[in-house]
């Protein structure tokens, strides 16, 4: 099904040939994201994202826009804690354009200082927006509370201090130390032939050169702990959780089903118990983000001040009980076909095909069929499902963080708190 080679300058290639299809999805994969930033620079791989939009050396920012809209297809682009994505989604026979388009903008920006300038306040917009939803804000204050100091707990998009302290030269020498060939995966999902694929990008790409230079920083101690953030909001805010697993541990398929049963879907206990039995919340539910080196299991729920006490002795309780108590034959194979019905839906998209080869080369995990992981969540048992609860919910790790209109001496969050 996979076809991949790596370049002479390392430079790796991926490609799923789907011939029933009319569309193609190419994407520029980057290993660098928040967790590999200087302190004072935190940010700088989403600014970058940003920039790669503003212009290179053949195209005007209008004209990227221009372009991709004359051969009807999207363009578009996200950065994560630990990758870059640039990606485009269009027509079979526009591929060789598609390449071109995203190699220019990887291969040859500009970085022109005016547009620095007028893409630091779209930026700084943007994280006063992030500020102003506190559903969102809550999982940082979540990560940044789990992983105290680390790189994994800084914001992807930054703060409006370290924004305006990126110039051109701090980019270009980040640039030469992330955006260089061993540190990029180009992937394409589609209607095209692998040796086409391989002669194009090498073309665009066969005069970088470096190497990246990134470092894992230790973990710190994993402790139980209480954040609170005092804001005008009509709900409190509520992320509670703690470290999950590393993407290539043998039990992240245990902690995915454990996921899905705990707050994966509006079937979940999550959702069942909060919203449809007590009618305490909107949303609730939970999830399991995998990094190199750990993982976040986090909880979230928003619900009125009055209930806030209720909500999180309710979840407490959820965890207790899958501590303690094996899950049933029927919820355990309801989560699981939920999880593989999620996969094999999503992989009618060629997008998400591409980013699931991508992402799998990328961290250098086995290239694996949608089958083999469907598999994989088959094998899971109910004592596997008990034992990855007892090891992930231990009542002495665990961090809740709120977002809400708390006075500035408030006690109630910390009232009841250790017993769990």
């Amino acid at each position: 099904m996979y076809q991949q080679t790596t370049l002479a300058n390392g430079l790796r290639i991926v490609c799923e040939t789907i011939p029933h299809v009319h569309s193609v999805s190419l994407g520029i994969w980057v290993g660098t994201g928040s967790r590999y930033e200087e302190p004072q620079y935190n940010g700088i791989s989403h600014f970058i994202e940003h920039m790669l939009f503003k212009g290179t050396g053949r195209r005007t920012t209008k004209q990227i826009a221009e372009e991709m809209d004359a051969v009807g297809g999207q363009l578009n682009a996200f950065t994560t804690k630990e990758y870059t994505c640039f990606y485009a989604k269009l027509l079979d026979k526009h591929f060789r354009f598609g390449i071109d388009l995203l190699s220019d903008m990887v291969t040859n920006s500009l970085f022109l200082p005016e547009e620095l300038e007028k893409e630091k306040q779209v930026v700084i917009e943007e994280i006063k927006s992030y500020e102003d939803s506190p559903d969102e804000l809550i999982h940082d204050i979540f990560a940044g509370a789990v992983l105290k100091g680390h790189p994994l707990g800084w914001t992807i998009l930054g703060t409006p201090e370290t924004i305006r302290g990126i110039d051109r030269e701090v980019i270009l020498q980040y640039l030469s130390h992330h955006y260089t060939p061993d540190n990029i995966v180009f992937a394409v999902a589609g209607n095209v032939q692998f040796d086409q694929i391989v002669a194009e990008v090498a073309q665009r790409f066969e005069g970088l050169a470096g190497h990246a230079t990134k470092q894992l920083p230790s973990l710190p101690r994993l402790e139980q702990d209480v954040v609170i953030r005092s804001k005008e909001t009509e709900q409190v805010h509520i992320c509670l959780g703690t470290r999950g697993v590393e993407r290539s541990s043998p039990e992240k398929f245990t902690v995915f089903v454990l996921d899905s049963i705990l707050g994966g879907s509006v079937s979940s206990r999550l959702f069942q118990e909060l919203r449809e039995e007590r009618g305490l919340v909107y949303m609730a539910g939970s999830n399991h983000s995998a990094y190199q080196d750990t993982g976040l299991f986090s909880i979230y729920a928003g619900t009125s001040m009055e209930n806030f006490e209720e909500v999180i002795s309710l979840v407490k309780s959820e965890l207790r009980k899958l501590r303690d108590n094996p899950v049933g034959a029927a919820e355990l194979a309801r989560a699981k076909e939920q999880l593989k019905g999620n996969l094999l839906l999503s992989l009618e998209s060629t997008c998400n095909r591409m980013s699931r080869i991508a992402k799998l080369v990328l961290f250098q995990e086995p290239l694996t069929t949608p089958e083999e992981s469907v598999a994989r969540i088959d094998q899971v048992d109910a004592a596997q499902v008990l034992e990855a609860a007892r090891a992930i919910f231990d009542e002495n790790k665990l961090v809740i963080t709120a977002v809400g209109p708390f006075a500035e001496d408030s006690e109630l969050l910390r009232k009841g708190y250790h017993e769990y």
